[in-house]
């Protein structure tokens, strides 16, 4: 019983934390373009080189 006066501010500070960089990370772009680096990969210039 006593190890969840632990384990019940340590998981609140954990999900405060874990929110904290989300919001972050969509604040600064990270999620702005999702589709992008997969036309990327399609998109190479695979073409043969002259000899």
């Amino acid at each position: 019983m006593e190890i969840l006066f632990l384990l019940i501010p340590l998981s609140v500070a954990l999900v405060i934390l874990v929110g904290l960089a989300f919001w972050w990370s969509v604040l600064s772009g990270q999620f702005d373009d999702l589709e992008g680096p997969a036309h990327r990969i399609l998109d190479d210039d695979d073409a043969p080189e002259e000899q």
